[in-house]
């Protein structure tokens, strides 16, 4: 079940304590991207006693490599885990950590933090990326109650901090990433019609795509199979039914592809 982002209780300890367990001035944040209704949603909590939102984030262990830092505080803040996280890009603005800014911010708690405390300190976080797919049962339960929600990321607002300007870094990344490499397995159900993946991909550029063209250069990638079965209820011709190739998404992942979109 995911957690509401809060203040721990023991915060005497983490006010005194936190900067002997955790490394001053570092942070990390989790963009959790799936594909629902023909529209991109990212996974926000809501910031305990505000109407904001943020995305799973949290500081980072002394002595702990960033990537498992990354696993551990998506876990502990979503109940989310196993899933693959990728490192996109590190935010530094001295503006996203005005003293002034944070101290209010935690004014919003009801915590007084002294002038010299670390948590006052200038925060660069390192943001990763993950795309899932909302058919996993393992993802059914995040979203439990009005503490946790999936946002269409065309209608993000009352994001905590710089969140919002993070989670659109983000979809640049993989805007970038659809030139050279496969999109769409973490992000589609096990079998999908070739309109349903297109769709996904228009959602993701933003503009619309030619069908005929979209479909050879997909089927020339040749990381999908072409199933028997059809995709049947619809007031059209039925369409047939793909998957993709594990082996060969893998290699694609490993060497690239060739063309643009």
């Amino acid at each position: 079940m995911a957690k509401r982002i809060q203040i721990p209780s023991n915060k005497k300890l983490v006010l005194e304590k936190g900067s002997q367990i955790y490394q001053p001035g570092i942070s990390v944040d989790c963009v959790i991207l799936g594909f629902q209704e023909n529209a991109l949603k990212v996974l926000l909590l809501k910031v305990d006693n505000t109407n904001k939102w943020a995305l799973p984030g949290g500081f980072i262990k002394k002595n702990e490599p960033i990537e498992l830092a990354a696993d551990r505080v998506l876990q502990e803040r979503t109940g989310v885990q196993n899933i693959f996280l990728q490192q996109f890009n590190v935010f530094g603005d001295p503006n996203r950590s005005d003293a002034r800014i944070h101290q209010n911010r935690y004014l919003e708690y009801g915590i007084k933090i002294p002038k010299d405390n670390w948590l006052l300190q200038r925060f660069i976080t390192i943001g990763f990326y993950a795309l899932v797919d909302f058919s996993d049962e393992n993802l059914k339960a995040v979203v439990s109650d009005e503490t946790t929600a999936w946002i269409d990321i065309n209608k993000l607002s009352h994001l905590m901090m710089d969140h919002e300007a993070i989670v659109i870094k983000a979809l640049e990344a993989l805007r970038s990433q659809l030139a050279y490499l496969p999109i769409g397995r973490n992000l589609m159900p096990k079998k999908f019609t070739m309109p349903e993946l297109q769709k996904l991909y228009e959602t993701i550029l933003d503009r619309k795509l030619d069908r005929r063209n979209f479909q050879r250069k997909m089927l020339g990638f040749d990381i999908l199979n072409k199933l028997s079965e059809l995709r049947k209820g619809g007031a059209h011709k039925a369409p047939f039914l793909y998957s993709f190739n594990d082996k060969k998404y893998q290699k694609a992942l490993k060497d690239g592809l060739y063309g643009s979109w």
